[in-house]
């Protein structure tokens, strides 16, 4: 099982970050929260990657608006998810994932986010140079960042049915990003890949992780 620590931004914010895995790993994943925090389901992927044999650090990233969120997924729990993303910084959010980065330093590494997190991944391939893989999930700020320039491999996943992504969406990511490897979910709805969720797809998630693992394995050797 993994432990919650504490990490330094470079602005010198503290944050906490779950961590899971063989601190020996050579390889790291950084696994990135939806709006709801590191809750329990982001802490249940951190030790899915840990198990597969990667040093993984999750960063609290609402930390910097209240310490020690955690959600569920009632429509009330989705408003304040969405109140605590509104409170932070797009540079604020990418400095806790180099601290994060940071941590899992002289690893090759690997970003990979759920919902707000998916688009973060995004943020993790085209603003930052910590990371050799990306794997987003059904984010819903990529559409709007699709002309930035990755400089690392990507990857992208999303439900056919997200009811807050538009096939529109994809389709201009996919125009935008020709050589990104977009997979569309047939009949998925948004956050297909959490199972605590109503929309929780089992032969979807599994498909999906097991493209995302396929990948990390491809880029970081």
């Amino acid at each position: 099982m993994g432990k919650t620590i504490e990490l330094t931004a470079s602005d010198g914010h503290k944050l906490s970050a779950y961590v899971a895995g063989p601190e020996n790993a050579t390889k790291g994943v950084v696994v990135v929260q939806e709006i709801f925090g590191v809750n329990h389901h982001i802490r249940d992927m951190a030790e899915r990657f840990a198990a597969e044999g990667y040093a993984v650090v999750a960063p609290a990233l609402f930390d910097r608006v209240e310490k020690g969120v955690e959600l569920g997924y009632t429509q009330e729990d989705i408003g304040k998810g969405r109140d605590y993303r509104m409170k932070l910084s797009d540079p604020q959010v990418m400095l806790d994932v180099e601290a994060a980065a940071a941590h899992l330093k002289g690893k090759k590494l690997a970003i990979v986010g759920y919902c707000f997190g998916g688009t973060v991944a995004w943020w993790g391939a085209t603003r930052s140079k910590s990371f050799a893989a990306a794997s987003c999930w059904y984010g819903g700020g990529i559409a709007g960042t699709k002309d930035e320039r990755p400089n690392c491999p990507v990857q992208m996943h999303f439900g056919e049915k997200d009811g807050s992504i538009p096939m529109s969406d994809v389709e201009a990511i996919r125009a935008a990003q020709p050589k990104v490897e977009t997979y569309v979910y047939a009949g998925a709805q948004h956050g297909f890949g959490c199972d605590e969720r109503g929309s929780f797809s089992k032969p979807d998630y599994e498909q999906a992780q097991q493209r995302t693992l396929a990948f990390f394995a491809k880029h970081l050797g």
